[in-house]
């Protein structure tokens, strides 16, 4: 590529894309839309008794949805579409990318995946009514295709514009510029739902929500199309060998990884516990509706908290890389998602301070949560072989397909033990197991250069 690494003007361009996308994330994913949802898909609402603060609360009453002469609970189904679209995502990232090494058009698929992600926010404003489910769902799908597809390609440029000794730096500030971004659009948001709109229309202002997040999205994005370069194609690849030459550079990326000892365990680390992360993240507002009763504004309250502290811990854990090593940073943070889940499982509706109680476990969600993504993204590209900077999309492919691997798993198992036993905290307790064994991974992870890593 015709540009040195560490250029402050593409490295400003990169990190805007997280400020761009990640309202996705946090509007889409976490807090309006599954708030919105879930009001959809209530048919009532039952009174019960809080005996211990002496107070009656609406517990919401689903019916479940027929598909196909299929019953599924609302909330399973949610969580089944977004298995769907990680599904897609597994298969077709992976030949996409090889495809984007090979002819140099890294670029361009990141802006397709883009335009998909943002068009479909901005077309669920349409979601009117429980009878436009199917709907609805579909959009949910092509929203999650763009953005997870989307950061194939975006993760793929840190090796090729940071030096490794920047490249825990630059991660973080992405991420904390994504945090930061998402919240202050989620705060307009928040402010047109709850200030400006009233009874009679306040619907109308949360599908707008929809609108804005893809018009963020798409706008904000076209900075970061302006800045970064495109990659080199390689060479001697005629059209019609494309196919043929994109699988073999997919054979040939895969079966290297897989032989470097070190990237092996870090991956099967990284599989396990982002299995728990993931989910976690995507149904923590299904969980606080329906598990702790919080109203929509207590819930969003609570996710704006843990995207404000996400941005201290992404801070500190680059911070303490430097001290202790990209290692030591993700073992701490293993630890505590363990202890998070434990203390998910424990949170009791009828506890007169289970809403501070959220509150914490939310804000502990936080701190690890950007620490632990922005290491996790940093460290890998860390570990890559040296020798071919030209293939940067398909090794990244793998860990982002590893990551949507995870995260259909981690989906699916939520979604079952919601079906089988009625009860999200049971989920909550499920995910600690993948943490405990992602952490027993990465104590066979090595490295050489320690003032770096490990």
């Amino acid at each position: 590529m015709s540009f040195k690494k560490n250029d402050p003007k593409i490295i400003k361009g990169w990190v805007f894309y997280d400020w761009a996308n990640s309202v996705y994330s946090l509007v889409i994913t976490s807090t309006i839309f599954p708030i919105f949802y879930s009001s959809l898909t209530t048919d009532t609402y039952k009174k019960i008794y809080n005996s211990y603060q002496d107070v009656w609360f609406d517990e919401p009453i689903q019916s479940k949805i027929e598909i196909l002469g299929h019953f599924f609970a609302p909330d399973a189904l949610f969580s089944y579409s977004l298995t769907i679209s990680f599904i897609l995502v597994v298969l077709s990232t992976p030949v996409l990318s090889s495809i984007a090494d090979v002819t140099g058009t890294k670029k361009k698929f990141l802006k397709f995946f883009c335009y998909l992600g943002s068009f479909s926010c901005m077309a669920l404003f349409f979601f009117t009514d429980k009878s436009r489910i199917i709907y609805g769902l579909f959009l949910n799908v092509t929203a999650s295709i763009g953005f997870w597809g989307s950061l194939v390609f975006y993760n793929s440029y840190l090796p090729d514009i940071a030096t490794e000794d920047e490249q825990d730096r630059v991660s973080a500030k992405g991420y904390i510029m994504g945090y930061a971004g998402a919240m202050i659009l989620l705060i307009l948001c928040l402010v047109l739902i709850e200030k400006v709109a009233n009874v009679e229309n306040k619907e109308f202002y949360t599908r707008l929500s929809f609108i804005l997040t893809g018009i963020w999205w798409l706008g904000f994005g076209q900075y970061t199309f302006s800045v970064l370069p495109d990659n080199p194609k390689q060479s001697g690849v005629r059209k019609r060998s494309l196919i043929l030459s994109s699988f073999s550079n997919l054979k040939k990326i895969q079966t290297e990884l897989f032989e470097i000892r070190n990237l092996k365990y870090f991956l099967f680390s990284f599989f396990f516990y982002s299995i728990g992360i993931q989910t976690i993240f995507l149904m923590a507002a299904l969980f606080g509706a329906n598990e702790i009763n919080l109203n929509s504004f207590k819930l969003i309250i609570s996710i704006l908290l843990t995207q404000l502290i996400a941005i201290i811990g992404a801070y500190l854990c680059s911070a303490l890389s430097k001290k202790v090593g990209n290692k030591m940073v993700l073992i701490i943070c293993i630890c505590i998602w363990i202890g998070i889940c434990i203390a998910g499982f424990l949170l009791d509706k009828t506890n007169p301070n289970i809403e501070y109680y959220f509150y914490v476990v939310a804000g502990m969600v936080g701190l690890v949560m950007g620490g632990i993504q922005s290491i996790s993204r940093s460290t890998y590209s860390k570990m890559l072989p040296e020798k071919d900077q030209h293939i940067t999309t398909t090794y990244f492919s793998f860990y982002d397909v590893i990551e949507k691997f995870a995260i259909i798993v981690g989906s699916f198992i939520y979604g079952l033990l919601i079906d089988l036993t009625g009860n999200m905290r049971y989920s909550i307790l499920a995910m600690s197991v993948t943490f405990i064994i992602g952490l027993f991974f990465m104590f066979f992870v090595r490295f050489k250069n320690t003032n770096t890593i490990n």
